[in-house]
């Protein structure tokens, strides 16, 4: 069968990023298809014809469903097989208040125990990151998410634990896929917002050790993007999660 241009870009990334095992690449490949929307909310995954889309056997795809399960981006109903998580406003509350919670605090701790080391890899991914905002008129959204992500990751590598990074991460893929069906239905820009100022505020207040002033301009920052789409929900937007936040 002749496989569908954007699951093909999921497994030739999956490839690409070098993972140990078959599982790990379809795990890798269903897990960028949900974020990016390819599989929607909602829809149903059927083993039998997903395992010729991302080129491995039923039991091998099965595996990477139940990894994904334990993600939350991916439901189990009973005997009948598996769905793509669905979304909402509350959803995306949810993960905000619980981000927001973990994350600030594991910055202040970051903060306050990062050496020389953390603060030279924080340093060189907001420069990647301002790189690829400073070059932009219309979101590269692949390239953004991978250097945001390394910027929000080194703001709290300094922090030594192991379980708030694991929850984190769970919490970042679920943020980012609000923001691919934002930028699928809106331009980046539209809602006037400076993303690029904000992660500034954040990078400056990390760098002089500003534990307060950088969880306020992180919280906002993580924030704005509830704010942004709740806006536009109660404006009437035909979809929860329509907007152009990003954080």
């Amino acid at each position: 069968m002749t496989m569908p241009k954007m699951h093909a870009q999921s497994v030739a990334q999956a490839h690409a990023t070098g993972p140990k095992t078959l599982t790990e690449r379809a795990y890798l490949a269903v897990r960028h298809d949900i974020v990016c929307g390819t599989l929607a909310p909602g829809e149903r995954l059927r083993v039998e014809h997903l395992k010729d889309v991302y080129q491995v056997g039923a039991g091998t795809l099965r595996e990477a469903l139940s990894q994904l399960l334990s993600d939350a981006l991916v439901t189990a109903e009973g005997q009948r097989g598996f769905r793509v998580a669905p979304i909402s406003l509350a959803d995306l509350a949810d993960v905000t208040n619980t981000r927001v919670m973990l994350e600030t605090e594991a910055l202040r701790q970051s903060i306050r125990h990062g050496g020389a080391q953390w603060e030279a890899h924080l340093v060189a991914c907001y420069d990647m990151l301002t790189q690829t905002e400073g070059a932009m008129d219309t979101p590269q959204t692949e390239l953004w998410e991978q250097r945001n992500k390394a910027f929000h990751e080194a703001l709290i590598a300094g922090y030594s634990s192991h379980w708030s990074k694991h929850f984190l991460s769970i919490l970042y893929r679920h943020a980012e896929r609000y923001r691919h069906i934002n930028w699928r239905l809106t331009a980046a820009h539209a809602s006037g917002r400076n993303v690029h100022q904000e992660h500034e505020a954040i990078f400056q207040a990390a760098v002089n050790r500003q534990e307060a002033r950088a969880a306020l301009a992180l919280e906002a920052h993580i924030r704005l993007t509830h704010d942004i789409v709740r806006r536009q929900a109660d404006q009437g937007q035909p979809h929860p999660s329509v907007g152009s936040a990003q954080g």
